[in-house]
């Protein structure tokens, strides 16, 4: 097949919005880990209306087709918040997925590069679905396990279509499996303890639901001042924050959020999420009609519930990095959310994402137990 026999359109109307949600499974269909991803959580993320993205951000989204038949998809994006922070004329690309089938690829990615051109980018980079604080990278090692919740999935097969397209590495994201039962001996912990009975200034403690919009600020701020000098970084606005709250409170544990403060101001955080992918993977996506009935049994019974966690978010204040209290903050509120997993036969925490020049905290995760079991891939090209 050659290009000529395939059209690239943009998505126009609420027929080709479905076409670009139902593609994946059909492309998945013969994988054992593929787990639909809750098309009503898709909808509302590519909604203008809902998700607060789009008060800084613009996306389009394509579709390949040949004699009528789907047979790719792809966003193209400008996020302000990027431009602001970095003015490198750079757009981004997401949700990529087609056959295995080169001019496709390529029909799609002219699309995406020819409107982020019109639109002043001179580079582009991805994917990112919509942007580095949402699901980012291919995943180019890891294909045996199921991807855990806001992670993505893909064929091996895309690596060669992105890199024939030409698109370069330009930085690999690690994800982290850690057994909380065996991670940090308890006997560091006890060391641990000590030093913070040595410093009565010190305090941490969950998210408090009763005070719920108060700690989404708190994380929020601890997020941008942690995260501020990382590769791509983009700042997590509140509504944002919230957007994404709000998204996952029907399996938020409080305590598996947890905060240190040190003479009464915030010092650290982590987020856990149970793995939201092991409760859908047998609703194919869609919680209509008897999705909504087995999801809030299952949360409510704690049956089917998840084995493990994902921890999407950490962070310890700009002011203790490459301290001593730094390590010992972070240690310990990692330390709550694995006794508290336990509590709640949760065993296994997917750390993710790491950067992989970010060898300090590759190294603190490895100390705790964490192993790299996949590889997700940042890729660029010039306009």
């Amino acid at each position: 097949m050659t290009a000529s026999d395939i059209t690239v359109r943009p998505v126009a109307t609420r027929a080709d919005q479905e076409a670009f949600l139902a593609l994946p499974d059909a492309l998945f269909s013969d994988d054992p880990v593929w787990v639909p991803p809750l098309r009503m959580m898709v909808r509302d993320q590519l909604n203008p209306k809902k998700n607060p993205w789009f008060s800084h951000g613009e996306a389009q989204l394509f579709l390949a087709e040949r004699n009528g038949a789907v047979l790719g998809r792809i966003s193209a994006q400008v996020d302000r918040s990027h431009l602001e922070q970095h003015n490198d004329a750079t757009g981004f690309f997401g949700f990529f997925d087609s056959v295995d089938e080169q001019p496709v690829a390529d029909a799609l990615f002219a699309a995406a590069g020819s409107w982020l051109k019109e639109r002043s980018m001179s580079r582009v980079r991805g994917p990112f679905s919509l942007n580095i604080n949402e699901e980012s990278g291919l995943l180019v090692e890891g294909f045996k396990s199921p991807p855990r919740v806001a992670m993505g999935h893909g064929h091996p097969f895309y690596q060669k279509l992105v890199e024939k397209a030409g698109f370069e590495k330009v930085r690999d994201l690690f994800a982290f499996l850690t057994p909380m039962d065996n991670a940090l001996p308890y006997k560091h912990m006890k060391l641990l303890q000590r030093f913070i009975d040595r410093n009565p200034g010190l305090t941490f403690r969950h998210l408090d639901l009763n005070h719920y919009d108060d700690d989404i600020r708190i994380l929020v701020d601890l997020f941008n001042e942690a995260w501020a000098e990382n590769w791509g970084f983009i700042p997590l606005t509140e509504a944002d924050a919230q957007h994404m709250a709000n998204q996952f409170k029907m399996i938020l544990i409080p305590e598996l959020v947890w905060f240190a403060f040190y003479e009464g101001k915030p010092a650290a955080m982590a987020v856990a999420l149970p793995d939201l992918n092991e409760m859908i993977r047998d609703l194919g996506g869609n919680l209509w009609p008897k999705g909504w009935m087995k999801l809030a049994w299952r949360v409510l019974t704690r049956r089917a519930w998840s084995s493990g966690t994902r921890v999407p978010l950490m962070g310890v204040a700009a002011r203790f990095k490459n301290k001593p209290l730094g390590s010992v903050l972070a240690f310990m509120v990692m330390g709550a959310i694995r006794r508290e997993s336990l509590k709640l036969n949760m065993p296994i925490c997917e750390m993710s994402w790491v950067l992989e020049n970010n060898t300090q905290t590759r190294r603190s995760l490895e100390t705790i137990g964490g192993l790299v079991y996949k590889t997700y891939r940042i890729y660029e090209k010039v306009l």
